[in-house]
């Protein structure tokens, strides 16, 4: 089906029903279109795949550049492992009518090892979200325990709770944790490695688009909600960032400003 686009590079939409018992899709056709491309993939969204249901492990397992999965309804464990480069969006079906940063809609260990990509993911995931992820860009509604561990790069923003241990041995990247109960910075972040901090306006302004974006892809209420009261939610999020990365990202702005004196 996705023939134009994987040898033509025409921009194509394809939509399918998914059942838990299909596993690791989207594996095959990255595969095939790093064979032909290598690491370059396709051009943005040339390749949009929007499927309805639930889908099976591995969902979006190595997505390369160039794909968009688009999934209405929830998935298994190990959603977008190893993400080399693609789109993932789930949102909570249109007839739900249940609050998404309450209800749990993806598994454990999503985007285990991801690399590049962006994930919009409209409800709460489970267990050890985003570990070690090394360069996606995600925003979700809430997650459980050991979320961002072993990070070691990439934005993740948190709209809703998170269960403990978070940033257990997160090494670099940033996470940005939505925290009016200050639940979160009293007690639920592992503080090992990592220092808690507001955000600044660079942050501010990265946040804030990463939200609105979330918000076009999902329509969640959450984000809605935070984006209609921003200046009086500024104060709610939380800035996650290791101490050591933190330090090496001040070092090379320095340097950086004593090149272009």
């Amino acid at each position: 089906d996705a023939h134009p686009a994987i040898y033509r590079k025409e921009k194509m939409q394809l939509k399918y029903p998914i059942a838990n018992t299909d596993r690791s899709v989207g594996a095959i056709i990255s595969n095939e279109l790093s064979k032909i491309y290598g690491a370059y993939g396709l051009p943005q969204d040339t390749l949009h795949v929007s499927f309805t249901g639930s889908a099976g492990q591995s969902f979006g397992a190595f997505a390369t550049k160039g794909l968009t999965f688009l999934l209405d309804g929830n998935s298994n464990d190990y959603l977008g492992k190893g993400l080399s480069g693609a789109k993932i969006i789930v949102k909570k079906p249109d007839k739900a009518d249940f609050k998404s940063d309450e209800n749990i809609i993806i598994g454990n260990v999503c985007f285990y090892g991801a690399v590049s990509g962006e994930a919009y993911i409209n409800g709460v995931a489970g267990e050890r979200f985003c570990v070690r992820n090394s360069g996606i860009t995600a925003v979700v509604e809430g997650l459980g325990d050991h979320g961002c561990e072993y990070m070691t790069g990439g934005r993740v923003v948190v709209l809703g709770k998170t269960g403990r241990n978070f940033a257990a041995g997160m090494s670099g990247g940033i996470a940005y944790v939505y925290d009016p109960t200050k639940k979160f910075r009293n007690g639920l972040c592992n503080m090992e490695m990592v220092e808690l901090e507001a955000m600044d306006e660079v942050d501010r302004t990265e946040v804030h688009r990463l939200i609105l974006t979330h918000a076009d892809f999902t329509g969640s209420e959450k984000a809605k909600s935070i984006l209609n009261n921003w200046k009086g939610e500024l104060t709610n999020f939380v800035k996650v960032i290791p101490t050591d990365y933190k330090k090496a990202l001040e070092k090379l702005a320095l340097e950086q400003e004593l090149v272009t004196a």
